[in-house]
């Protein structure tokens, strides 16, 4: 049951119906639009849901593929073809096979598709082109399948009527071989009269400009009044001003008879044709009605889809009981005006199950109350009616059996009724008629007459209409309704927020706490004498006093955690980020540790090892040698040298820890003799050193940190310039201060008056250092332009994963001329 009977209006629906016709192709589709009805039935309207939805994947995503014109109503055409005895006109006859040619299109999409794709529209096509039964028969009787009579409807229609609406020249041996006389005749005719036309233009009869015309379906020639009697022939008429006579020629007056009655014998053969061709349409009549409502319903749907695209609309979870849980929820009329002006919907969040099933939204006036309930009602309306509506796709939606609303001034002249009278009127309907399946939606609860009756009346019908167990939305000023909202189970308070620093409203949705109307403070704003406002607030008394200074101071503190909350959010991903890259390079750190120990060990061990071999080397040939002195002292020597290579060896492997540092260019040496302070190098080893004295052959040579003895005839002197080049301490490695870098970093980037390599520079830089501290939007402005920049810029973001998604900004920033980045 709806109240009152003027719902749609209340709504706003017979708009979105005005917009459906829009959207509709023909009149076929339109005639859907205007007996879209309510529907309590849930199977029937999942069903509807379900039509849109799949058809709204098909404009979204293959809208090329899905006929869009030719959605020709043509049952007049049938109804005059199932006359016996009647025929149909060519122009009737290509409006049919244009339509049909539409139909078979439709058809042949779904017949492309897989099985499992769009199984609603699939049931909706076989309802239509189903074979019937004859119902006075106790068995189906055989008939041909819906499709291919059709098609075969069409095929014989393509071989008569051509794509201009005109019968084709083969469309019989007779007609062909009368227009082909036919041709022949008038070519002939022509001829002879431009034979005649020319004479008379070289006589002077006639102008250079006069051509040859027709005149009572014969082909005359014009001619000067005064010059009619130089040819003899027949006047079929003349000009307005009397000075041109239409003339045709006595030798042309045969040929043109004999044209007349071709034409009448085509015509005859044309209409044989039709009506032959209408006789084989008529038992199909039935069939095809069929099929144009098929096309209608498919009109009709297509135009829910694309109103559902204009809208972003979804078909959310629905459930087979009574509950609103919906998350960010549009006016769907209110969002198609904004978004013509480039303005944005603030979206409502809405929740009413068995628990809280009323709402109390209280708040200032002028503050989104009244577009709260109708957006709630009209959306309910919306979905019912076989509609997809515009919110989150995880929100859920139930189904009611009886949706009443009290909004507006219902007062009336006629009936005698004042605006209270109204609204108590309506609330005798509410209080007889609602039940567990029943939406009720009231407008300034209990306003329109003496407040402390009002409220208390209002708190009456409050309490009745809980319960009763129904479902709804109320809107109200009174702070008794407030008080009783919070005390009753079944009830929940609500109120449309508001900047009470401001004194502006925000239009959002939160429940769970009363609002204040701030009537003290909207006074103090437009600027009431002050005298005025105190005396107001004597009256009132300190308790409402104190309760609207409660409410005002916890809209002020709730704004204000809300924002920390909002910092403290941001620090802590930042925290995050900066604790995350700490661990990844302590375990990079732990991991390098390991390896270059394991790497100085296996290095000493082969060390230990060749020494102990050399040892024992000599060892042995000392012993084979038999001790001999020189033998033995030149064995010695080779060991000495052996261990001052491993010295050196060791000095290397220290100062040079990474093997790619091992690998120098050759030092270039130079001669000299080595003295105390010459800059050396050991032969056969990359080690440089200074020397710090010499005993006899050897020299004392400083290694870096390490001191070492090694024989002059050893060593070999390097230039000032190579032992720096050599020597020369590397650049160390330094971290990132991220401190200092999200301290630094802007999210704001211009590019404008850039080259587009230079513009790709900075850009790669500057989403490196986003990526790095963690900011989820960003600002680049690049100018309008042509929009060259604009499109290098994103073709470029692409590239990053990081990024989610990107916009124009707001028109009043800078519109096209600014790219905002969003972040995953």
């Amino acid at each position: 049951m709806l109240y009152p009977q003027n719902i749609e209006q209340k709504l706003g629906f017979d708009r979105i119906r005005e917009r459906l016709s829009e959207l509709c192709i023909s009149p076929l589709g339109r005639a859907f639009v205007e007996k879209i009805r309510f529907s309590d039935n849930y199977d029937l309207v999942q069903k509807m849901i379900r039509q849109v939805d799949e058809m709204k994947d098909i404009m979204q995503f293959e809208p090329q593929a899905f006929p869009s014109q030719n959605y020709l109503d043509v049952n007049y055409q049938l109804s005059k073809a199932a006359i016996e005895g009647a025929f149909l006109s060519e122009e009737e006859f290509f409006d049919l096979k244009l339509s049909l040619r539409t139909i078979q299109e439709c058809l042949r999409f779904f017949d492309n598709k897989e099985p499992e794709q769009y199984p609603q529209l699939r049931e909706l096509l076989g309802t239509a082109f189903q074979n019937r039964s004859d119902k006075n028969q106790e068995e189906v009787i055989p008939q041909k399948d819906p499709k291919l009579e059709i098609r075969g409807i069409l095929d014989a229609l393509d071989k008569i009527i051509d794509d201009r609406g005109k019968l084709k020249d083969n469309a019989s041996s007779e007609l062909q071989a009368i227009r082909r006389r036919l041709l022949v005749q008038e070519n002939d005719l022509r001829k002879k009269l431009d034979s005649i036309l020319r004479n008379a233009r070289s006589n002077g009869w006639i102008t250079d400009d006069f051509s040859l015309t027709l005149r009572n379906g014969r082909m005359v020639i014009p001619l000067a009044a005064e010059h009619k009697r130089k040819i003899k022939g027949f006047v079929h008429d003349e000009s307005d001003t009397g000075k041109t006579v239409f003339l045709e020629p006595t030798e042309v007056l045969e040929a043109n008879n004999e044209i007349r009655e071709l034409e009448s014998a085509e015509r005859r053969e044309i209409i044989r044709i039709l009506m032959e061709l209408t006789a084989r349409l008529r038992p199909q009549v039935p069939t095809l009605k069929r099929a144009y409502t098929f096309l209608g319903i498919i009109d009709f749907v297509r135009a829910k889809a694309c109103y559902a695209v204009e809208l972003e609309a979804i078909a959310p979870l629905s459930v087979n009981s009574q509950i609103v849980d919906w998350k960010n929820a549009r006016h769907p009329i209110l969002l198609a005006s904004f978004k013509k002006a480039g303005k944005s919907v603030v979206p409502l969040s809405i929740t009413l199950d068995s628990e809280n099933r009323i709402l109390l939204i209280s708040g200032p006036n002028a503050g989104g109350k009244s577009v709260t309930l109708k957006t709630l009602g009209l959306i309910q309306y919306m979905y019912q009616c076989g509609l997809l509506v515009p919110m989150a796709e995880y929100s859920t939606i139930g189904i009611f059996r009886n949706i009443f609303i009290d909004i507006g001034d219902e007062q009336s002249l006629e009936n005698d009724l004042s605006t209270y009278s109204s609204h108590l009127t309506n609330m005798k309907h509410f209080l007889v008629h609602s039940d567990r399946k029943t939406l009720f939606l009231i407008d300034e609860f209990g306003t329109g007459t003496e407040p402390t009756l009002g409220g208390a009346i209002a708190e009456s019908i409050l309490e009745d209409l809980n319960r009763s167990g129904a479902y709804g939305a109320i809107n109200t000023h009174y702070t008794n309704l407030k008080v009783f909202a919070d005390r009753t189970s079944g009830l929940i308070n609500g109120a449309m927020r508001y900047d009470a620093e401001h004194l502006e409203p925000l239009y959002e949705l939160e429940i769970g706490k009363p609002g204040s109307s701030f009537a003290i403070e909207i006074a103090y704003k437009i600027g009431l004498p002050k005298s005025v406002i105190d005396r107001s607030k004597n009256k009132i008394g300190k308790q409402q006093v104190s309760f609207e200074k409660l409410v005002k101071e916890l809209e002020i503190e709730k704004k204000v955690f809300a924002d920390k909350n909002v910092e403290n959010a941001q620090k802590q991903r930042q925290l995050d980020q900066l604790l995350e890259q700490y661990q990844s390079l302590k375990k990079f750190l732990d991991t390098e540790k390991k390896t270059i120990l394991n790497t100085a060990k296996i290095q000493a061990k082969e060390l230990v090892k060749t020494a102990n071999q050399k040892i024992e080397a000599t060892i042995k040939e000392i012993r084979e040698q038999g001790a001999d002195k020189l033998v033995t002292k030149e064995v010695r020597q080779d060991l000495q040298d052996f261990q001052e290579a491993l010295v050196v060896e060791k000095i290397a492997v220290a100062n040079s820890p990474a093997k790619e540092e091992q690998e120098k260019d050759v030092v270039e040496v130079i001669g000299g003799d080595i003295i105390v302070g010459s800059l050396v190098r050991i032969k056969g080893q990359e080690a440089l050193g200074e020397v710090l004295a010499i005993r006899g052959k050897d020299a004392e040579v400083a290694i870096g940190d390490l001191k070492t003895t090694i024989k002059t005839n050893r060593l070999e002197r390097v230039s000032k310039k190579e032992f720096k080049q050599k020597t020369s301490p590397k650049a160390k490695l330094t971290g990132i201060d991220m401190n200092e870098k999200i301290q630094n970093f802007s999210f704001n980037l211009d590019l404008r008056g850039k080259r587009g390599e230079e513009a790709l520079v900075d850009v790669d830089r500057f989403m490196n250092d986003a990526i790095m501290v963690g900011y989820d939007e960003l600002r680049i402005v690049h100018g309008k332009g042509d929009g060259i920049l604009r499109t290098l810029i994103r073709q470029h973001l692409r590239g990053y994963k990081q990024v989610a998604k990107m916009e124009d900004e707001h028109a009043d920033r800078g519109g096209a001329g600014v790219t905002i980045v969003r972040m995953r």
